[in-house]
This record gives structure tokens, sequence and C-alpha cells, in this order.
């Protein structure tokens, strides 16, 4: 009998998504665990595999398809020995059905489908002469680059391209001359003019982007936003941390932002008034510290969470933390790894800003945005001595978060950063 594919719910808020994109066409072989989609919803995009096995008979959502309800069927699996006559069986039962609601048919198998949390690499379809297996790290890696997946030979399973077969630097030599002919050939087809006469490309608006703006111009609009700043002393933090990095052999490397995530979460540990959100009915003061850290991907912004970062130590949260953020970069992360947090943090030190005021994430009562550590002459008991000195604003709703409190907080956080021992105690 013939099985319905349905567009899956990635979580439990999830009422549609958008059809990003296919990986299998019509008349491919697909065995349970084969990535057969990318589904872009208003939170990530995150890549989805098949439960059954047999041959994708039609493809009814075409890829860039948006607004795709849950449940609703995007495509039909044929089972072994079925033909695709049999299609047509299943999509006038299903026209019969509307119809007529008092009307007994046989409804078809429902095929619902998973979020692939790891890439399988075992077990895949034998190649054929016009469809090019790959990877989809491998395939987003070769789209970013220009590299035409026709010309690579894979060296994973059963020819199969994967990431290494990508990232060579001859591959990506030879990839470079096709680019630039391609460019030649196509700039001209993607680029618009405006009424000023000004040439420019559209780039799409994806679900996460939309969601993104939507939450944070509504925040910006409703939430009384007021901004405090402190000057943090970087020199004994750095001292230590190239200690503890000489230490570890390279099993692991502290950065500054690990160091970061911890002291937000101490000081909220030692002063819950800050550890916040606002509700209508009630402010919420919760009792471990989920410390939301601002990660850019190619498709948004997300923010992975260090849950009860307080109780962790520097290198359970550096090893969290790149897991998490490559796994973001990947859409790989799963819904319960971004949602919720009680507290954002956003570094922006790394690209040399000094100081900014980032945007609070409702419903969290506040967000902590450092600037680069930077040297400078500062006094000394009377004495003028050069520091490294780090910026960090906090941005806070007053609704639940008063001045005192803010200014309480960040004192606090300072004393943790100035004195990076102190976390350890």
């Amino acid at each position: 009998m013939p099985i319905n594919i349905t567009m899956p719910a990635l979580s439990p808020t999830m009422t549609d998504g958008t059809l990003a994109k296919w990986t299998v066409a019509e008349g491919d072989k697909v065995e349970a665990g084969d990535v057969i989609a990318e589904i872009e919803t208003d939170k990530a995009t995150m890549e989805v595999e098949a439960v059954d096995e047999g041959v994708i008979g039609k493809i009814i959502i075409s890829e860039g398809s948006e607004n795709v309800p849950v449940n609703e069927v995007i495509a039909v699996l044929l089972e072994e020995g079925e033909s695709a006559d049999a299609i047509k069986e299943v999509t006038s039962n299903k026209v019969q059905v509307t119809r007529d609601e008092n009307a007994k048919q046989e409804n078809p198998v429902t095929c619902n489908l998973q979020p692939v949390t790891e890439i399988p690499q075992a077990s895949t379809p034998q190649k054929t002469s016009n469809r090019i297996f790959a990877s989809p790290l491998a395939k987003r890696i070769a789209k970013e680059k220009g590299i035409d997946l026709s010309t690579v030979k894979g060296s994973g399973p059963h020819g199969r391209i994967v990431k290494n077969d990508v990232t060579s630097g001859k591959l990506q030599a030879t990839s470079n001359k096709v680019q630039d002919a391609r460019t030649l050939e196509t700039c001209n087809s993607d680029l618009k003019t405006n009424i000023f006469g000004m040439a420019y490309k559209e780039i799409p608006n994806n679900n996460i982007r939309k969601v993104v703006a939507k939450r944070l111009s509504e925040s910006k609009q409703t939430v009384p936003h007021f901004y405090l700043t402190v000057e943090c002393v970087l020199d004994t933090l750095l001292a230590a941390r190239k200690e503890l990095n000489d230490r570890a052999n390279g099993e692991y490397k502290l950065s500054v932002n690990d160091f970061i995530i911890k002291a937000s979460a101490m000081a909220l540990k030692a002063f819950p008034e800050a550890n916040v959100s606002w509700n209508d009915d009630a402010i919420h003061q919760y009792l471990k510290a989920d410390i939301s850290v601002a990660v850019s991907t190619p498709t948004g912004l997300i923010t992975p969470i260090i849950r009860n970062a307080e109780d962790k130590g520097l290198k359970e949260i550096s090893n969290e933390m790149k897991d998490l953020a490559g796994r973001a970069r990947e859409n790989k992360l799963k819904p319960e790894e971004f949602q919720g947090g009680s507290f954002s943090v956003s570094n922006l030190g790394m690209f040399g800003v000094k100081e900014f005021a980032a945007i609070v994430n409702p419903p969290q009562g506040c967000i902590l945005a450092v600037g680069a550590g930077e040297q400078r002459p500062v006094v000394v008991n009377g004495e003028i001595k050069i520091k490294t000195i780090m910026n960090c604003t906090l941005s806070v709703d007053h609704r639940c978060v008063d001045g005192a409190v803010g200014a309480q907080y960040l004192q606090i956080f300072k004393q943790f950063i100035e004195n990076p021992v102190s976390m350890l105690v």
C-alpha cells in the first residue's frame, strides 16, 4: 500500500514549515535512515530522514514551498512491487474523503519523518547516472565554495562524496576556475535595478530570519530597555586562561567567552534577582542559570543554551559550547538545545567591537553584550598603568529588573571576571 510522507512536527510549537530542499527525486529508492529532505521551521533548518523503505513515487510539495502545515502529505512512497498507478488511488481516496466525510475509505498508511541527529554514512543507494550521491554537509560546503559535485570523486561508502572530498586544496583551485566562469554567466540574471538605477540582488528571507526579525522588533517596541555598562580588567583572567591552556597540553582550549559564560552564571547564582523573565501574571525567578549564547550562522542568528552553567567547570563549558556552535552552523541543533534559557550573552569582541547594546530576548529579562578587550591607560593609586579593559553592557527589561538590581548584578559579574579563581571555589 502506498505510504504518505507527511510534513513532520520538529518542535512542540511547530504548526507549519518550509520544505527547503528535497535530497531525493521521484523514482529514487530510499531506505530507513536515508536523508530525504530539509525542513525549515521558525527556529532552524533541520534534515529529516525516512523511517520506511521504498521508492519515491511522487513528490507532491515542491522544494521552496512555504507555510506547509504539519501532517500535510508532501510525497508518496511506493512499497516493493507497487507501481505508480497506486498513487492515483491514494490521491482519489483523499479527495473523496474530503468531499464526503461519511464515506468509508481505506486510508493509506502515514509515514512521519524524524529529525536527523547524525548523518548516516553506511546505508547508501547505488549511484545512478543522473544523480550525485553526497552527504548533506558535503553538498553545503560545495555550494558555498562553488564546487561542481559532478567533477568530484567520492571516497565514502559506495562512492558517496563526503566532507574531505570537497575540502582539499587541489579541488578548491579547480572549483575557483569553474566559479569564475559561472559568475560571468549568471550575474546578469541575478541582478535587478531599483527606481534610482542602483543594481542589487535579492536574498530571500528564510524562516529563521523572519522570526528573529519579528521577535526583535516586538522586543524593541514593547520592552522598556535600559542599559548599564561596566569596564572589566582582563589581565588576571588572561593570565589564568594561558596557564590553564598550557597545562591542558592540547586536551582542550579555553576561550575568554568560556570565562564570560561561567561568570554570568555564577553572578546569577549569587544574585538570583537578575535571573528572571517577565510574564503578565508574575515574574518568573529561575533556580538555575541557563545561559543562551548568541551564535551567527549562515541562515541567521540562533542561541544555543548552556544548561546549569553555574554547576559546570570551564572545560565542560568550553567543550559543550564548541559542540553546540558547530552543530548550530550546520543546522543540527535539537529544539531543546536552543529553546528556553534564562539569560543571554552576545559577544562581538572577536570582531574588534569595543562596545554595543544588545536587544533583550523575550521573555528573558537581561542580555549581556561583551566588547573586545583592549589595552588602555588607567589610573591605579595615582599612577598611570596599561591594563586590558573589556566593556560589558547589560540590556535590561525594566518591567522585571530595576536599575539597582542590574547594577548589583554587574558588580558581582565584574568581581568574577577580575578574580577568575573565585569562580573555581
